[in-house]
């Protein structure tokens, strides 16, 4: 009979084994706020384009993450879904309304942000050193700029690209740290 220690063993060691996904999760939001931040007034069909592609690739990023995972996957699947589908449908009208695409976002936000922070709680025991605040981290940022934009829906384009901008940097630093903690703890375990 396994025990809960070899449990805990196993997940982390399948969170390990992904480090690569949430790398990839922060780097491409790291990207995606650098070109918002650095390139003021995009045209909205660009900043669509630009948000489409992220969630297509974090959601891409986030099914290889919970298809690797044995317990607690199931938010990170949701995750993954939630992005690609948000991405796809980006996709299909770049030419989405300014409020529609802000609604977008801003709903997708809260969801993501929901999603990570039961990820965070579900993981809790399963990443040593207690990196999950940062999982939990970028959930609370999530959902703060989307409840931030359903607040403020007539926001200026470059407010609202600003607070984007901002959102990524920080969520994607958070990732970044949280994916390169987890290849260390692979690393160790060889």
């Amino acid at each position: 009979m396994a025990t809960l220690q070899d449990a805990v063993s196993m997940n982390t060691s399948s969170l390990a084994g992904v480090w690569w996904a949430v790398a990839l999760r922060g780097l491409l939001a790291l990207l995606f706020g650098i070109a918002t931040l650095f390139i003021p007034g995009l045209a909205l069909t660009t900043l669509a384009l630009l948000f489409g592609a992220y969630a297509l690739l974090d959601g891409v990023a986030a099914i290889a993450s919970g298809l690797r995972g044995h317990r607690g996957r199931w938010p990170l699947l949701l995750l993954g879904l939630l992005g690609v589908a948000a991405g796809v449908v980006t996709f299909l009208n770049p030419a989405i309304t300014a409020l529609a695409l802000l609604a977008l976002i801003a709903w997708w936000a809260v969801l993501t942000g929901i999603l990570e922070i039961v990820a965070a709680i579900r993981f809790r025991r399963t990443i040593p050193g207690a990196w999950e605040w940062l999982i939990a981290l970028s959930g609370l940022l999530s959902v703060a700029l989307g409840v931030l934009m359903l607040l403020s829906p007539t926001a200026g384009v470059l407010t609202v690209e600003t607070w984007i901008a901002a959102y990524a940097l920080i969520a994607g630093g958070t990732l970044l740290v949280l994916g390169f903690q987890l290849r260390r703890q692979a690393s160790r375990r060889m």
